[in-house]
């Protein structure tokens, strides 16, 4: 029994205390929740944009004062639209991620920017298809009813459709930032010592292969249990407006 607790205090002290390894897995960390954020953040601008145009094109243009230009250009729009979610979905993530990197920025080499955008990129395409079925959802009342108070149509989705389409698409709008935290795992492909990286990079100078794996799967778990927690006050709070 002794000799078992004295082998886990050496993993431990070789995984976590030699060489300051445990700061290393903060600075990996660390990386991730950078590179989450802001890819959360352009995920949201594309996905709002790319929905709004294409639930545009979705909708009756009869109730709209529209020149022949206004319509191409909207067609033009929705066929780029399309093209992108199509791509985007359609071809894995890192593959995405090495095509911005070794392609795209072959010259600079920016690991953090490259995979800041290529996951903000794909992020939002799924963003997009999720804020358009929110915003379909919506009774078509509600936007005949805002024109009659006279609304246009940029005020009729900005203050009417679009806030009553967020509280639909809450819970899957959470659980598609979710997989984008989890996705970012595979960032080292581009060389980026983020937090599965560092893991791995623990694992293959300790030889020790429980605690670094095992704690990097535990610091997804509480980061992904937190956002749950947020996500469901804020949906509470939200239901409890309604009333």
């Amino acid at each position: 029994m002794n000799d078992f607790f004295e082998s886990v205090s050496k993993s431990f002290t070789k995984t976590f205390i030699t060489d300051d390894r445990w700061l290393q897995l903060l600075n990996g960390l660390g990386v991730t929740l950078e590179i989450t954020f802001f890819a959360t953040l352009i995920g949201i601008a594309v996905g709002f944009l790319i929905a709004i145009i294409r639930s545009t094109y979705d909708m009756n243009l009869a109730h709209r004062k529209c020149n022949k230009f206004s319509d191409y250009l909207l067609k033009f729009l929705n066929f780029i639209c399309n093209i992108y979610i199509t791509v985007i979905r359609g071809t894995p993530a890192v593959i995405q991620l090495m095509i911005m990197y070794y392609v795209i920025f072959a010259s600079s080499r920016n690991g953090i920017f490259s995979a800041i955008l290529s996951f903000g990129l794909n992020s939002g395409a799924y963003v997009a298809e999720i804020v358009r079925s929110g915003i379909m959802s919506v009774d078509k009342g509600q936007s005949e009813a805002s024109r009659s108070l006279g609304f246009n149509y940029p005020q009729t989705m900005m203050f009417i459709v679009v806030p009553q389409a967020v509280k639909n698409i809450l819970p899957a709008l959470g659980n598609e930032f979710i997989v984008l935290l989890k996705e970012t795992s595979i960032a080292g492909y581009v060389a980026l010592k983020d937090l599965t990286y560092v893991g791995n990079l623990i694992r293959s100078r300790t030889y020790e292969a429980f605690f670094p794996l095992v704690v990097v799967a535990l610091i997804y778990l509480i980061i992904v249990l937190i956002l749950s927690a947020l996500l469901k006050k804020l949906e509470k709070r939200l239901r409890n407006n309604e009333h």
